[in-house]
């Protein structure tokens, strides 16, 4: 069918995969940073010209790059919202990452809502300091001129793919991205503009939502541009996984998604609602504790990094003699408490050695996932196989505690810039269903992630014993923290 490619545009920097359209065999790579500038070394503005991303962009692809490419897919950095005018220029920055700025902004949307469980059964989420629609309170609320210009919302892939087109008039965004602003359902398919207004202040245009397969268009070159999607969902359809999968991503925090064949309503908010890049649903459940619990007991026990503290907790044994780490290093989400903190429990003499609290740092982040993961298992979420992303997947200790904690067999990806892979693989559907050559509702069938594969074996029993012991100390801390 010819050869496509898939661009993933990340906080940092912009990577391009070329790709065999029929198989995905990756036949060329393109990288490069965003030019940003006036950041503390370590840290991420929460204001960036988008014009930096088509800098980035145009670096990647160059030297000949796409020469031969019929399609591209565009994935981007989730959560960036780019507000512009009536003349289609940018009002201010995008508003991106994290920015803690809108915490308060969020806590004020959840309010004017009526509380948590109303804005679960309107968007299938809650409002954090993240989502598009806080950003647009916060815009509402500190910089209201801006606000009264804006006149269109976009997040960050939206905004690429209609630059790439040449600015049409038409705005597009597909279901997965749509489904993170806060203002979009995955259980109804529909726009909620009133809380765009809500948070505003006024109706602002909205980006039409195109289906899976659907092409945003050709660009003056004629080159197909498929409709894009949000990294997560670009990752999910990279890998490969589909019912009965779920990803567990180890970050500094944690997060569990899996393919559901229908949109989670959760009025506790601990689930937020996502739709993915194929016409299923991505529930996703976040902790805020993963590789930090790691990273915070390495400094306890004054080892120089996480692979020591891999190598320090393999000389403990399942259970850690009886030492349990409640990971709550930063409060929690899942459970949902705000303002604890973290808890060592079940110190004797003999426990008190350093490998037993490292092996206790591994089992706590671990059975902190495995409770976001049963809160996906009590809605009827089937799960037969996880794979575990980030560089903690990699560690010896991790690889040894998680089948039996997790409770399934575990599929440690080999290192690919999966959400590239899956833009590319988007623009391979979207340009097999305009050439007649694939059916709309399937995708194309590609080689899966190289992996190693990890069973539970007869360390299961053990695990479960050891996980029980982890939720005993959570029940008797935290009672009534998850809701039976």
């Amino acid at each position: 069918m010819g050869i496509v490619a898939g661009l993933d545009s990340s906080p940092d920097f912009t990577r391009i995969v070329v790709c065999d359209a029929d198989s995905g065999a990756v036949l060329r790579q393109g990288y490069a940073p965003h030019p940003l500038d006036g950041s503390a070394e370590g840290s991420r503005p929460s204001d960036v010209d988008p014009q930096a991303w088509l800098l980035s962009l145009g670096e990647a692809a160059g030297g000949g790059l796409l020469e031969g490419v019929q399609a591209i897919g565009v994935s981007a950095q989730q959560n960036g919202l780019v507000p512009v005018d009536s003349q289609g220029n940018t009002i201010r920055p995008a508003m991106v990452g994290g920015d803690k700025r809108a915490q308060v902004a969020a806590a004020d949307l959840v309010d004017a809502l009526g509380g948590r469980e109303a804005w679960a059964q309107a968007v299938g989420s809650v409002p954090q300091a993240a989502q598009p629609v806080t950003k647009l309170r916060w815009l509402a609320r500190t910089e209201p001129e801006a606000a009264a210009r804006t006149a269109m919302l976009l997040q960050a892939h939206d905004w690429l793919v209609w630059q790439l087109l040449g600015r049409p008039a038409r705005r597009t965004t597909d279901r997965g991205g749509a489904s993170s602003t806060g203002y979009w359902s995955a259980a109804t398919g529909a726009y909620r503009p009133d809380l765009v207004e809500l948070a505003l202040g006024h109706q602002a245009l909205l980006p039409d939502v195109l289906g899976p397969w659907e092409a945003a268009g050709t660009t003056p070159e004629g080159l197909l541009i498929s409709a894009g999607t949000g990294e997560t969902m670009a990752a999910a359809f990279g890998l490969g996984i589909g019912l009965g999968d779920a990803v567990v991503s180890l970050g500094a925090s944690g997060s569990v998604m899996a393919v559901h064949h229908e949109a989670l309503v959760d009025s506790s908010g601990m689930i937020t609602s996502l739709a993915d890049a194929t016409g299923m649903h991505l529930p996703v459940v976040t902790t805020l504790n993963a590789v930090r619990a790691l990273r915070g007991a390495a400094e306890m026990l004054g080892v120089p990094d996480l692979e020591a503290l891999s190598d320090l907790a393999m000389k403990s044994t399942p259970g850690s003699h009886g030492l349990v780490m409640l990971p709550y290093l930063e409060g929690e989400r899942t459970p949902n408490l705000p303002h604890t903190a973290g808890t060592l429990a079940g110190l004797r003499r003999e426990s008190m050695k350093p490998e037993h609290l490292a092996r206790a740092a591994f089992e706590g982040m671990l059975c902190g996932l495995a409770d976001a993961l049963d809160v996906l298992r009590k809605r009827g979420v089937e799960v037969r196989r996880i794979f575990l992303l980030g560089q903690a997947a990699e560690l010896g200790a991790v690889q040894a505690c998680a089948p039996a904690l997790l409770g399934t067999q575990i599929v440690v990806p080999q290192p690919a810039d999966y959400a590239a892979i899956g833009a590319a693989r988007q623009a391979a559907w979207a340009l097999g269903v305009q050439q007649g050559t694939i059916q709309p509702g399937l995708p194309p069938v590609w080689q899966g992630a190289a992996a190693q594969v990890l069973e539970p074996g007869e360390e299961l029993a053990v695990g479960q014993a050891v996980r029980q012991q982890y939720v005993s100390v959570r029940n008797q801390t935290h009672p009534g923290a998850f809701r039976s």
